[in-house]
């Protein structure tokens, strides 16, 4: 399928690994041009040049932490102007509600809910002012089922979503197409890190605590990072017109709801 988008200019944060890698090749193999971005250079640029090398963009790369005002600022000063942006970055710290105070909180909305704002404010207008553009923020299965020891990662995911509500609507008619896309358990080093963490909290053994949230997910395995930035590719293409404001999830069938 055509997506429609070769010869466009995207965004992908946190993509040197995970699921923004994922994300960033699978716009590459649409032959769309790519700034990358991570903390670490030598991870980032190992993936930026596979990803030269197989599917023949352009790939920029900007080694920063898009949390802090500085990050972004020389980021953006990179970026210039793009068509498509994915907002993603790691995921806060698993804990105990008693162990947070307004530190971790404000931690979690800098990363997790201001950083991807700050973003939108700065590259959508000039998105509105070409007539196209598509945004697409990773997010988490935790705002539609909000997970006990993920409290600062609901919190700040959930205020990333209310905004994202609104703004979407506002921005739809001038061709900016904004959209969520929630992942559950995929096959990446923060769902390695989750598994640890509950293996300690439950004195056993991390095989224990693989194999347990395994059975929880329908499909019986984990998510693929290639499949997941397949979709987000979908949610940037041309395809995506009409879809304004959703929160896709891929889960596996994990969470059990209609809405």
């Amino acid at each position: 399928m055509d997506l429609g988008i070769a010869g466009k200019r995207a965004l992908v944060c946190a993509s040197s690994k995970g699921l923004g890698r994922g994300c960033a090749e699978a716009l590459a193999e649409a032959g769309v041009n790519l700034v990358m971005n991570a903390r670490g250079v030598e991870a980032l640029e190992a993936t930026a040049a596979e990803i030269r090398e197989k599917y023949g963009v352009t790939v920029e790369t900007v080694a920063c932490d898009v949390t802090t005002e500085e990050g972004r600022a020389q980021l953006l000063e990179v970026a210039g102007q793009v068509d498509i942006l994915v907002n993603n970055a790691g995921g806060p710290p698993p804990g105990s509600w008693k162990d947070w105070d307004r530190e971790d909180f404000i931690a979690a909305l800098d990363a997790n809910m201001l950083a991807p704002i700050a973003l939108i404010k700065a590259l959508v207008p000039g998105m509105e002012e070409r007539g196209w553009g598509r945004v697409v923020n990773i997010t988490s299965v935790s705002v539609k089922a909000p997970i006990a020891a993920l409290g600062l990662s609901n919190s700040a995911r959930a205020g990333l979503t209310g905004y994202v509500a609104g703004t979407s609507r506002q921005v739809a008619p001038s061709g900016v197409i904004m959209n969520n896309l929630l992942p559950g358990i995929h096959a990446t080093d923060r769902m390695i890190a989750l598994d640890g963490n509950t293996a300690k909290t439950e004195g056993i053994t991390v095989e224990e605590a693989r194999s347990r949230r395994l059975a929880s997910i329908p499909t019986g395995a984990y998510g693929d990072a290639r499949d997941f930035g397949a979709t987000c590719a979908f949610m940037c293409s041309q395809y995506a017109k009409f879809m304004v404001g959703q929160n896709v999830l891929l889960d596996g069938g994990a969470t059990n709801t209609t809405m």
